[in-house]
C-alpha cells in the first residue's frame, strides 16, 4: 500500500520532536510493508487549516497519489476542532484515501473498526453543533435583555421623496441607485404611503 506521513510540530519545536516522529512513523510503515511515497511536514499551528504541507497532502489525496495518511495523533493533523477533523476525516474517505494514527490505534480506517470510530466522531460532532447553537442563542438573549438591537439597522426610508422621484420620471431602478435603497423597498414604501388615509 502506498503511503504518505505527515507530521506537524509547533513553531518553537522545529528540530529534535520532529525528527522522533518520522523515525517513528517511517518505522511503523515498514512494520506494515507499506511504502511511503511522500512525507508533508508541517512547522506551525495545528489551529488553522491554512498550513502549506497540509494543503498539499489532500491536493495530493484528491489525485489519489497515495493510499493511506500516517500521522503521529490526531492533534498532530489538525486541533481545530471535532467538526473540522471529522471534516478532514470525511475528505480523505470521499477521495478513497484511508488514515491511521500511530499513538491511537483505534484510529484506523484500514482496520476493522473503520466504521464505528466515524460513527463516534460523528455523534460527538453533532453535540458541538449544539453546544454551539446553544452558546449563539444564550448570547443572543442576553444581547435583548440589555436592550441590544439585533440583525441590520433600520432603513430610513421617505416615501413622499420616493414619490416625487418617481413623478419626475426616473426609473425604480434609477431611484435606488440615488437613495441607496433597495427598488422592492421603495416601491413598498410608495404603495403604502398611497394606501393610508388622508389625514382631515
Amino acid at each position: 500500500m502506498r503511503c504518505a506521513i505527515y507530521g506537524r510540530v509547533s513553531t518553537k519545536d522545529k528540530g529534535q520532536e520532529v525528527e522522533n516522529q518520522l523515525r517513528q512513523l517511517r518505522d511503523f510503515a515498514a512494520t506494515q510493508r507499506w511504502d511511503v511515497v511522500r512525507e508533508y511536514i508541517d512547522h506551525e499551528s495545528g489551529s488553522t487549516g491554512d498550513r502549506d504541507e497540509f494543503k498539499a497532502l489532500f491536493e495530493d489525496a484528491s489525485r489519489r497519489r497515495f493510499d493511506c495518511v500516517l500521522f503521529w495523533s490526531l492533534d498532530r493533523l489538525t486541533r481545530e476542532g471535532t467538526l473540522e477533523t471529522l471534516q478532514y476525516l470525511n475528505r480523505l474517505a470521499a477521495y478513497g484515501v484511508g488514515y491511521r494514527s500511530f499513538t491511537e490505534a483505534y484510529l484506523d480506517s484500514t482496520g476493522l473498526w473503520k466504521d464505528a470510530i466515524i460513527g463516534i466522531l460523528a455523534t460527538i460532532a453533532k453535540q458541538e453543533r449544539l453546544r454551539i447553537g446553544e452558546r449563539t442563542r444564550a448570547g443572543l438573549d442576553r444581547a435583548r435583555r440589555q436592550g441590544k438591537i439585533l440583525g441590520r439597522p433600520r432603513v430610513e426610508v421617505d416615501a413622499q421623496q420616493i414619490g416625487a422621484l418617481r413623478a419626475s420620471g426616473l426609473s425604480w431602478a434609477a431611484i435606488a441607485a440615488q437613495t441607496g435603497i433597495a427598488r422592492a423597498t421603495c416601491q413598498r414604501a410608495v404603495r403604502a404611503d398611497a394606501a393610508s388615509p388622508v389625514a382631515a
